[in-house]
Order: structure tokens, then sequence, then C-alpha cells
């Protein structure tokens, strides 16, 4: 269980956290959900320990980890540029970590992760090479690989379009759920939150707008800032799908 109470975060005279509390059990999906400069990427650096509280407490399975650097907390996080090294292939990419730390994974666990990640046709090829959602599963492995209690990802699915972002959705989803793994995604895209977690954290200006399920959340909104920022996100996407529809088929029209 990871416990956040009363996190602050303050760069300058400027608040970027206010006050965030909540509880997140053992092996459950979380997103954090807001607008730019909600304090999102903030959150889960402070979480990461890329970023010190300025005050408040972090407890993982009821032990404080507030002043752990990032070294000694286990959790590891996939960036939303990937990361990955262009000098190395997939497989390299994806077993880095355990030069240092051979024994962590053994061959069986990672030719298991590697077929879950369907990885298995692009081993040998250069990051060049490589889809956005291969690069993608690529980096999720590299992670998945040193074994964290708890997995961070920042934006995931942002560079992703269509059928290739439902994929990598869903292979979060099994993954995490096969793995038991606590879980926590950064977004602002609603129905990538509603759609992947078991909780979402709605951030407003660095406060909890909201924190429950993707029903309670949709049935029952804490205020009218979550509903209409869920509404209004909803809608931009809509309109975005709808305007990649028109211009593939103005294409389909003049090729044929």
């Amino acid at each position: 269980m990871l416990t956040l109470q009363k996190i602050t975060k303050t760069f300058d005279t400027t608040p970027i956290l206010k006050d965030i509390s909540l509880t997140i059990a053992d092996g459950e999906i979380v997103s954090i959900l807001g607008a730019s400069g909600s304090g999102k990427t903030t959150l889960l650096n402070v979480i990461l320990g890329l970023e010190t509280a300025t005050s408040g407490q972090l407890f993982y399975r009821e032990q404080e980890i507030t002043n752990w650097p990032m070294e000694k907390r286990p959790f590891n996080i996939v960036f939303q540029d990937y990361a990955l090294f262009p000098n190395l292939n997939a497989y390299d990419n994806l077993t880095y970590g355990l030069h240092k730390n051979p024994g962590l994974t053994s061959p069986e666990e990672l030719a298991e992760l590697i077929e879950l990640l369907g990885l298995e046709q692009h081993l040998q090829k250069r990051v060049q090479q490589l889809s956005g959602g291969q690069k993608q599963r690529v980096a999720l492995g590299r992670t998945l690989v040193m074994r964290p209690n708890v997995l961070l990802l920042d934006e995931p699915l942002s560079a992703l379009d269509g059928v290739i972002k439902e994929s990598i959705k869903n292979r979060i989803k099994l993954i995490a759920k096969k793995l038991k793994l606590t879980t926590i995604i950064v977004t602002h895209d609603p129905e990538e939150a509603l759609t992947m977690s078991d909780k979402i954290l709605v951030l407003a200006d660095g406060c909890v707008a909201q924190y429950g399920t993707p029903q309670e959340i949709i049935t029952n909104a804490s205020d009218l800032f979550v509903q209409q920022f869920i509404v209004q996100q909803l809608e931009i996407k809509r309109q975005n799908i709808e305007k990649i529809f028109a211009q593939t088929q103005r294409k389909v029209v003049k090729v044929g």
C-alpha cells in the first residue's frame, strides 16, 4: 500500500502541489488525471523520488519513505519519450538493467514477459527500425525486468494513435493485473483514465478535485470542474477523431 499524507510542493514561492492525500492499494491501477499545469508530473516525480516534497509524508507498506533517494525506492518509471539507447537493439535495451542485476529476472520470466509484450519478432531490430508502439513496449519491458513493486507511467499513450494505442493500453492492463503490479499513470485524457484504471485522481491547480473509481467519477462528479473537464476533454478527442477520419477520407478519394 502506498500512502501520501498532506503532500505539498513549492517551487520558489509558487505552490505546485497543495495538501495531497491518498492511498493506493497493492495491485491497483490509478490514473492521475488533469489539465496541463495541474501538477500531475510533479506528483509523479515526488512519488518516484525525483523531486522532494516541501512538506508531508510518503509511506510504502507502512514504512516512511519520504526522504528515501530514488534508487532506494522499489519503484520504476517509463518516461514519455521512451529514453531507449539508440546504439542498442530492442533485446539489449530490454535487458540493459539486468547486466548489473543478473539474477533479478530469470530466463523463463524474461521469455514470458517478451511474449506478453508481443516483442518476439522485434528483438534484433535497432531502435530506429521500431514503430512507436514497439518502442513503448520495449521501454515498458525494460522497466518490468527490474521487478519494481510500483510502476509509474508518464503519458504512456500520448505519442500513439488508433489501433496501436488500444493495443498498448490493453497490454499495460493485462501485465499490471497478471503481475499484480501497482501502477500509477499520468494522463490528460479522461478516456484513457476511465478505461484503464481502478481509481482516478483528478487534479486541479495542484489540489485533489476528486479521487474515486471511474464509475464514481462519471456518475457522481464531486464538483462542476470535474464534470466540465471530463466532458470538455472527451469532446476535444471526438473532434480530433473526426478530423483524422475526414483527412483519411480525402486521401482515399484523391487516390481513387
